[in-house]
């Protein structure tokens, strides 16, 4: 036993403290943890935080060192990759930074705002050489994340081992391409996904890593840029709108290259001009060894040459696995379609269709095709696609388990009832989203919805559009005799030359559907094709381009239903409110990026496409119709053209109706056309730009929303059997009857709390407004906001949501827990109180909130209660975010915020219950929106 230790008793002075007398809000814990725990906690925090506790004592200094020599994964951003780097880091803060840290492997989030291209003496910057230093300094580094064209080009040329983390995507793309942006990619870089915006590249070499490459707007300089193209790890290739070689056969090694990666599983194209036929014959040679038979998603945009044999060898070889595939416009044709049927194959993952499909940029860009080719973007022009009702029942045909349609401008399609045959039932559709197909008759487009069984969501874009004005004065059914007619315009370019190729089109949401790829055997394709059938599909496709119906041919069965209104049209008026796709146009239009469309906007242009048109088609082929009657009907519309005269665009009155004389001063109405759903599955309906007058919901048991846009000519809404609709929103639909739909919504059966958006687009009568609404017959609660903000602040119209729901659930919870008496507000309860408001009382808020004056109007009877607490109550509980407010973002703070207003107004509860006083269960909120009322529309993008 070893010698016993001498006690010692410690004297304590005056401003020693000792630690059993601290109160436990002035522990410092932090310091009372062993440096293992701390390094454990940071592993959790962000570097910069952890870097923060260095000044903060002795111990954590130590427990930070300590933390920083065994790391291995270090991120600059906290996870966040589009976040920058912190600012102040200099070249030698840098390195002393990383010589802190021996171990690291992988350096994540390394993405500096700005960095020096070189040193410079004296200068204490952060620079590309400075960063290099520091990297070098970490002799276990393995792999770096960054977004920095430079840092990443040095990385490849002076750290060769090193491996591109992440996902690398350059931040400054842009088009035209700045000149600073440039990269040079070496053979076998070390990176597995490369991702390229607005980038000058020399060329795409071997890389045997890569897994995705992204190119949007990317410039290849070398005239041979895919000379050595082999990835064989590729699963993601996506070119769009790149500047590349004109000469279609130097995209050979490309095809070939991608071909050769057996796991592609996801091919994109636009404006990519390879040679036709090209993915014909590489599929035929790679096939038996797995080329192409991975893909999922097939995208071909505007590609120059691109032929239908070409596609539809994709689509075969990819059968089994396929999902997604989106279409140009010169390949939307029925021969495509009807060859893929005679290959009698099976599609069992096959999900997502667009027919007409063009690139985002095409389509939003103000840039006309001599611009973009300008910059070396190829020479592309793209007419409408061809399709016809016959080969929309060939597509689900084919594809059986589609659930996700979108055709975008497709002049063709009259009669959507015909799609549907025994064959044909379109049970799982679920989406559908048609733009500019302006010859679908409305009355057929609603009896096909109401047969797809599985249907969900509508989205409708310049479709059913007013016909022009003046047709009936001359005795015309609304939308004949006048113009060429679309299939006419569509139809200048025939055969399989395909110099057709980029239209505008909307930007139909996509709907990608990855599944995880699996290992395939090199005879899966045999086993999909049962001997015989290899060589039928192929002889199938090979005689695609004589199976193609003749350019301008229209089947007797749909002449003779296609209705006049429903058919492609010229506007007769240019003016300010021009009829043509249903909204509100402007007189100072974008540039087009192409020249033709289903429609033309005035007779000048009707009469330039018919001087193109002769001399080109003068061998034209004729139906058999044509050939009996020996007459053109094509020639008949364009002597028709010929006749009108231009009209001068001047602001006036469109009369018509009464008399067989053009200038008769007789007022034309808008030509009435009724959307009629029935639909057992709907849940929602999103219109822009339409013609329509009237939206009549017949019987749609699940609709939840309906969404109107610009829609010029919209009057009324007629609910027949719709119980849980409770979203309406009318933004920019000049002629809506306010009065007519909001009394239509609130004579709906109280199943729903509901709420409408309104921008009016001329002044409104308030005070009028809220009278009806407060004396009419409504069993609800009724809310109307007045918002003025200019440009629309969205938050407002978010937040009424939670606030209106928040009073919901007070009266409900009175309802059902406190035994009130339940309102009634009917026919004989208005006779009761004849005088506005009847015997309640109105509550009236005003105020500002984000700087812009609102108003609100109500009969909610706690909302004097609630606003007692604070005069501003209306914005510190309805629609401000801070720390203070107690009711209005229950979804963001996580209360119980109908518990917590009740306890506020436990007082007037209580007289209300005395008073036999009865609440409504639900709520109406109708916020309206003042921005657009001098008539002018005001650009939104949250529209």
């Amino acid at each position: 036993m070893g010698p016993r230790k001498k006690s010692v008793k410690t004297c304590l002075m005056n401003n020693d403290i000792p630690e059993e007398t601290i109160s436990d809000e002035t522990k410092d814990y932090m310091n009372q943890l062993s440096h293992e725990v701390l390094c454990h906690i940071f592993r959790y925090l962000p570097l910069q935080d952890i870097m923060c506790m260095e000044c903060l004592s002795r111990k954590l200094k130590e427990a930070v060192t300590l933390y920083l020599r065994v790391v291995r994964v270090v991120d600059l951003c906290a996870g966040r990759w589009w976040e920058y780097m912190p600012s102040g880091f200099t070249d030698s803060s840098f390195l002393t930074l990383l010589k802190k840290m021996p171990d690291v492997e992988q350096l994540y989030g390394l993405h500096p705002r700005y960095l020096e291209r070189r040193r410079v003496r004296g200068h204490e910057a952060f620079s590309i050489p400075g960063v290099l230093e520091a990297l070098q300094a970490c002799p276990n580094l393995v792999g770096v994340e960054t977004s920095h064209l430079e840092l990443v080009e040095s990385i490849w040329t002076y750290m060769p081992h090193v491996h591109i983390l992440g996902k690398f995507r350059n931040r400054n793309g842009a088009f035209p391409i700045p000149p600073e942006n440039k990269l040079k990619i070496p053979v076998g870089a070390k990176i597995q996904t490369l991702h390229l915006v607005g980038v000058n590249v020399p060329e795409i070499p071997c890389i045997p890593m890569l897994r995705h490459l992204y190119m949007k707007w990317v410039r290849l300089t070398k005239p041979q840029p895919f000379k050595d193209f082999l990835c064989i790890s590729l699963r993601t290739f996506v070119m769009r709108n790149c500047a590349g070689p004109t000469n279609s056969l130097k995209y050979v090694p490309l095809v070939t290259g991608l071909a050769s990666a057996r796991n592609l599983e996801h091919l994109e194209m636009v404006r990519v001009p390879f040679l036709g036929g090209l993915i014909q014959h590489v599929v035929e040679d790679s096939w038996r060894s797995g080329g192409f038979r991975n893909l999922h998603t097939i995208v071909l945009g505007a590609c120059k040459n691109a032929l239908e044999v070409d596609l539809g060898y994709l689509i075969i070889t990819a059968a089994r696995r396929l999902h997604e595939v989106r279409i140009q416009p010169s390949l939307t044709k029925d021969g495509v379609f009807s060859a893929l049927k005679m290959a009698e194959l099976e599609f069992p993952q096959f999900e997502t269709l667009h027919l007409g499909y063009v690139d985002e940029f095409l389509l939003q860009s103000r840039m006309a095709n001599a611009d973009l080719v300008k910059y070396g973007l190829a020479d592309v022009v793209e007419n409408p696609g061809i399709i016809t009702d016959i080969g929309m029942k060939a597509v689900n045909e084919v594809f059986s388990c589609i659930k996700y349609l979108a055709i975008y401008n497709c002049p063709h399609l009259h009669n959507p009832y015909n799609w549907i045959s025994d064959h044909s039932r379109w049970t799982r559709l679920v989406d559908i989203n048609l733009v500019r197909c302006h010859a679908l008759k409305l009355d057929s487009f609603g009896q096909f919805i109401e047969l797809l069984p599985s249907l969900e969501f509508i989205s409708l874009d310049q479709m059913f559009r007013e016909p022009p004005k003046g047709c009936a004065r001359v005795g015309l059914s609304a939308g004949t005799g006048i113009g060429v007619s679309s299939a006419l315009v569509s139809n200048q370019n025939s055969n399989n030359d395909n110099d057709n190729n980029a239209q505008n089109n909307a930007n139909i949401h996509d709907n990608n559907h990855h599944h995880p790829d699996d290992s395939d055997e090199e005879n899966d394709f045999r086993q999909d094709l049962q001997p015989g059938e290899q060589q039928f599909a192929a002889d199938a496709l090979n005689e695609m381009e004589d199976m193609v119906p003749e350019d301008g041919e229209v089947t007797a069965e749909s002449e003779h239903e296609a209705p006049a209104h429903s058919q492609a049209v010229i506007p007769v008026d240019v003016d300010e409110e021009q009829a043509g796709p249903s909204g509100l146009q402007r007189v100072v239009k974008p540039t087009p990026i192409t020249v033709h469309d289903s429609e033309s906007d005035d007779e000048e242009d009707s009469l330039e496409l018919q001087e193109v048109w002769i001399p080109k088609n003068g061998a034209r082929r004729f139906s058999e119709r044509e050939e009996k009657t020996g007459e053109s009907v094509q020639s008949r519309e364009l002597s028709e053209v010929a006749k009108t005269k231009p009209r001068h665009a001047m602001k006036r009155k469109r009369t018509a109706d009464k008399s067989t004389s053009t200038s008769d001063p007789v007022i034309e109405d808008d030509h009435v056309q009724v959307l009629v759903l029935k639909s057992k599955n709907l849940v929602g309906v999103t219109m822009t730009n339409c013609g329509i007058t009237d939206l009549v919901l017949k019987d749609c048991p699940k609709m939840m929303f309906i969404h109107a846009t610009r829609c010029r000519v919209l009057k009324h809404l007629k609910v027949e059997n719709a119980p849980i609709v409770n979203r309406f929103d009318y933004a920019q639909c000049k002629k809506l009857n306010m009065d007519q739909v909001l009394d239509q919504i609130l004579r709906m059966p109280p199943e729903r709390n509901r709420i409408i958006y309104l921008r009016p687009m001329q002044q409104v009568d308030t005070l009028t407004l809220e009278q009806k609404l407060f004396s009419g017959p409504y069993p609800y609660h009724i809310c109307i906001i007045h918002e003025f903000s200019n440009p629309p602040n969205v938050r407002n119209k978010v937040r009424i949501r939670s606030w209106m729901d928040t009073i919901a659930n007070i009266n409900q919870e009175l309802i059902k827990y406190e035994f009130f008496p339940e309102a009634t507000r009917s026919e004989d309860d208005l006779k009761k109180y004849p005088k506005y408001p009847w015997g309640r009382e109105i509550y009236t808020l005003e105020g500002v909130v984000d700087g812009a004056p609102y108003s609100m109007i109500s009969d909610f009877p706690w909302l004097r209660s609630l606003r007692a607490a604070e005069p501003n109550s209306f914005a510190r509980y309805d629609f401000e975010d801070d720390e203070e407010s107690t009711i209005y973002a229950p979804r963001r703070k996580g209360q119980l915020s109908a518990d917590i207003c009740m306890e506020t107004i436990g007082e007037e509860i209580s007289e209300m219950r005395q008073m036999k006083k009865g609440v409504f269960q639900r709520v109406v909120a109708i916020f309206i929106h003042y921005c657009d009322v001098n008539g002018e529309p005001v650009e939104d993008d949250y529209i």
